[in-house]
């Protein structure tokens, strides 16, 4: 594609020259990437497709130094301290890895890798973002490394951009400025986050409190009929990361670090680690267990489907994380919890999630994915004008589908409506609204009424002389 692209999520993930030339940069928030870029095509991130075509790339990588941490998809930490003996120094190895990655996904293949090494995950990311195609940045003194980085590099390790506020607001503007501030009066002021945030900018990453793992904080689970389908996998992994994380609770420590590994119907196996910086929530470790067995699955890597699968915990912390004020993360977290056992014991398409998008009846206006899944795509613009759409107020419970309802009429006005088996007598109306079909593909018009009697208010259709249920009023 030769049109300028904005990848987007609630912040930038990857652009293209011409967008970062106009000021864009990796991590801003969406709508100022926009604003910034209006000529850019935007389009939307899916992590699971990306972790399924990052696959290869880690494979690649795993070829010449074992023990690929991901992050996420297009970024990993790999530990090179023996790596670095067995090719003679850091930049032998660096070349021979820039090597790779040029073969794997070169310019020809619509790509760029870039690598930088450093003494920790956190500089070494930077280091790999201030490098050029080809080019590897070997960093030799971190913390003056560190220290001419502005800001921003603060967002991935700690998204927290009212502290970044904050301090620009203090006249702190670069890592370094930071790194001469004192680190007691940081956590005294801040909390955990300014405390993190000097420890980055000093060149000391997040320290995790790692403990030897006993044996039964790992999770697994063997399945006679191995399993081949996606959807299958996806209710499996759910309910597995759930049960890890549930157990490590009683103990007070969560994951920085897993392990996950997949056993295949022949005997085979394969094993990949994630690491987060922060401690792995449900609904984000399942998130990555998910993309990375769909990579596996769809990349042919599990001939004859999963038999077994185990996730590891390893990294452990009782640190936590110091929460907003308004930030009630205890309430989201437990309600995920029981979302995530509410799918367990109704099936991947019991559990849904909505969000709004066009239409003129009410059942078009919301578009339904599973929970836990990205949502789908939307098939209606939401801000297109939808002439003829239903008028406000909107009904409070709409049915799948519409279903039958029995209305007497009384010279083209509804005077009695059927509930069960009584007949209610209509108080006031309104109506009708004419909603025209489309004739091509056979549709009829419909008129749409608003009925209130004594026991509620109802939104009906009338189409092809028959009326139907489409909306309940609270």
């Amino acid at each position: 594609m030769d049109d300028p692209v904005l990848i987007v999520g609630d912040r930038v993930a990857a652009a293209t020259s011409e967008v970062l030339d106009a000021g864009v940069s990796l991590g801003m928030p969406r709508r100022e990437a926009e604003a910034l870029a209006p000529f850019a095509t935007v389009l939307t991130r899916d992590l699971g497709e990306e972790s399924r075509r990052f696959e290869p790339v880690v494979e690649s990588i795993e070829d010449l130094i074992p023990r690929v941490e991901v992050v996420a998809p297009g970024l990993v930490f790999v530990p090179i301290a023996g790596a670095i003996r067995f090719y003679g120094g850091e930049d032998a190895l660096a070349e021979r890895l820039a090597k790779e990655l040029d073969r794997m996904v070169g310019r020809d293949r619509g790509g760029q890798a870039l690598i930088g090494i450093a003494d920790g995950p956190f500089a070494a990311r930077w280091a790999a973002a201030t490098s050029e195609v080809g080019q590897p940045v070997v960093v030799v003194d971190t913390i003056d490394f560190l220290s001419r980085l502005d800001l921003t590099a603060l967002r991935e390790g700690l998204d927290a951009d009212e502290l970044i506020d904050t301090f620009r607001w203090l006249g702190v503007a670069t890592l370094g400025d930071l790194a001469r501030l004192p680190r007691d009066a940081l956590a005294t002021r801040f909390g955990n986050h300014g405390l993190l945030a000097h420890r980055l900018a000093a060149g000391e990453d997040r320290f995790v409190d790692p403990r030897e793992i006993p044996p039964d904080l790992a999770v697994d689970a063997s399945f006679e009929e191995p399993l081949e389908s996606l959807d299958a996998v996806a209710f499996a992994s759910r309910a597995l990361a759930e049960r890890l994380l549930r157990g490590l609770r009683v103990s007070g420590v969560a994951p920085h670090r897993v392990s996950i590994m997949a056993e295949d119907a022949t005997g085979g196996s394969r094993e990949r680690i994630w690491r987060s910086a922060d401690p792995f929530t449900e609904k984000a470790l399942s998130d990555r267990v998910w993309w990375q067995l769909r990579a596996w699955i769809e990349s042919g890597g599990i001939p004859g489907g999963i038999s077994r699968l185990r996730i590891a915990p390893a990294d452990l912390s009782d640190e936590g994380r110091q929460l907003g004020l308004l930030q009630d993360e205890t309430s989201r977290i437990e309600a995920e919890r029981a979302l995530a056992r509410a799918q367990a014991l109704l099936g991947p398409d019991g559990v849904l999630q909505g969000r709004a998008q066009g239409g003129r009846l009410p059942r078009e206006r919301v578009a339904w994915s599973r929970w836990g899944e990205p949502p789908s795509d939307r098939e209606r613009d939401e801000s297109a004008p939808w002439p003829g759409a239903t008028p406000s107020p909107s009904p409070a419970l709409v049915p799948p589908r519409p279903e039958p309802l029995e209305v007497e009429w009384d010279g083209g006005m509804p005077s009695r409506v059927r509930l069960g088996t009584r007949w209610e007598p209509v108080l006031t109306w309104s109506g009708p609204w004419r909603l025209a079909g489309r004739w091509w593909v056979g549709e009829e018009d419909t008129d749409r009424y608003q009925l209130v009697t004594s026991v509620g208010a109802f939104l009906c259709v009338v189409t092809g002389g028959q009326t139907f249920l489409a909306g309940v009023y609270d």
